[in-house]
């Protein structure tokens, strides 16, 4: 069984700053890609930034210069510090990481249960 769990999140003003943590737990024999996405009310999930396990990184085109992607390898944990925030960042942020269990099976997507970002004027 494979857990992934957020932290922080919360309330800021536009032009204020938010982290995140995740941490992945269970039975796991690796990591390939972790990432946040996001999901505003009324609209689809969509990527927010990605790592790859070697530390090559990916952004929205909307969150590029503001928000910071990174993540441990030896600890199973991905962080999103979020800066210069925007009302339209408000959403539900989702931890995503690609795991796999064993090493001769192919690689799950696993997701967390997802925390509150709201952002006011």
């Amino acid at each position: 069984q494979v857990q992934l769990v957020e932290s922080g999140g919360g309330l800021a003003q536009a032009g204020g700053s938010l982290g995140l943590s995740c941490a992945a737990s269970g039975f796991i024999y690796s990591i390939n890609s972790m990432g946040w996405y996001r999901q505003a009310p009324g609209k689809q999930r969509e990527l927010v930034a990605a790592i790859a396990s070697g530390g090559t990184t990916n952004y929205a085109d909307s969150v590029k210069g503001r928000f910071t992607i990174s993540r441990d390898n030896a600890k199973n944990t991905v962080s999103l510090q979020m800066n210069n925030l925007k009302p339209e960042d408000s959403a539900v942020y989702y931890c995503n990481a690609d795991i796999y269990q064993r090493s001769w099976q192919g690689s799950m997507p696993y997701w967390g249960e997802g925390t509150l970002v709201t952002v006011s004027s």
